[in-house]
């Protein structure tokens, strides 16, 4: 079984890493049918939750662990950590476990783009981010690859945050804008992203603010969970709603906000051809992301093509698999 670390990714760079990614993604939600899947599991905590993400094909069996704890940079810790484990159908054998720390963004912004490319105006080239925590350089540089990004209108309610994001993108050659609010960021821009890690209802803008945008493309993610939601519900309630897996979504995300059943699509729908993009006709399009697990699977499926890693013996390796007793005898 292969072991892979963070350094074992990082080693690839970033550009080849999202190639990559971006491909398997695309590979991944083309056959979305041939993947068996449900909605995660969590447990709750007042100060965060955990959760499994499981996902399969007639292949490959995976699951991601990761949690959400809001609180945890003020102790020097990472909001959002992540293990993924990928196995055999055949056998039930693991062929690697990873870190997903860092492919969890890597994922989620390469999902982004994917639904950027499909339903922003082509010619989008302002950038709105209210969140400017680890996964924000991720998004720009996902964005960038689709679109002519030149400004940056940004907000964090972490000062340090806006600053450490700041420096990050000071030679990026894109024109950043630091705002007071999330009312400020989102004046004149073609793509928002919300990406807040607060286990708490929240409004980061009024609707009135943007609904004559009627070309806006809103890319809510962010740690969600039930009784989280950042949007005005006004937004929700007039916004074509696009999501990932519904099932999941209706309970996790800005539409948990709704009731009864909520019109929408899917992003599997879209990137096949089976449901439109971006029509004519379409106002503000709201990408309702929580995160499914099969882009964590496409992610594990990518590094296990990949030469990476170490080889370690964890299970047992016995002559006779019914003698499992044997590994106690000298």
């Amino acid at each position: 079984m292969k072991i892979i670390t963070t350094k074992d990714i990082t080693r690839s760079g970033l550009d080849a890493l999202f190639a990559d990614a971006l491909r398997f993604l695309e590979e991944d939600l083309g056959r979305w049918q041939e993947f068996k899947k449900s909605a995660r599991h969590a447990i709750h905590y007042e100060h965060g939750v955990f959760e499994l993400m499981p996902c399969a094909d007639n292949a490959h069996y995976s699951y991601k662990y990761v949690n959400a704890h809001p609180g945890n940079p003020a102790l020097g810790k990472l909001s959002i950590v992540a293990l993924g484990m990928l196995a055999d159908v055949a056998t039930g054998y693991p062929q690697l476990v990873c870190d997903m720390t860092l492919l969890t963004a890597i994922r989620t912004a390469a999902m982004s783009a994917l639904a950027a490319k499909h339903l922003a105006k082509p010619d989008s080239k302002v950038l709105g981010l209210i969140g400017t925590g680890a996964q924000s350089e991720f998004q720009v540089y996902a964005m960038r690859q689709m679109f002519n990004i030149t400004t940056i209108r940004y907000y964090d309610h972490d000062v340090a945050a806006m600053q450490k994001f700041a420096q990050n993108m000071k030679d990026s050659g894109i024109t950043l804008v630091a705002c007071k609010d999330g009312e400020e960021v989102v004046q004149g821009v073609d793509i928002l992203t919300t990406c807040i890690c607060e286990k708490a209802r929240v409004k980061l803008f009024d609707y009135a603010s943007v609904k004559d945008n009627t070309h806006l493309f809103i890319n809510a993610i962010g740690g969600d969970c039930p009784g989280k939601t950042e949007l005005d519900i006004e937004l929700v309630r007039n916004a074509r709603i696009v999501v990932e897996f519904y099932e999941q979504t209706k309970y996790e995300g800005e539409i948990q906000h709704l009731e009864g059943e909520v019109a929408h699509d899917e992003i599997w729908e879209i990137v096949q051809g089976l449901k439109p993009g971006r029509r004519a006709e379409d106002g503000i399009i709201l990408f309702d992301s929580v995160g499914f697990a099969l882009a964590d699977f496409s992610m594990m499926r990518m590094l296990h093509k990949r030469e990476i890693g170490s080889e370690t013996e964890i299970l047992p390796q016995l002559e006779n698999p019914k003698d499992l007793i044997s590994l106690f005898k000298s």
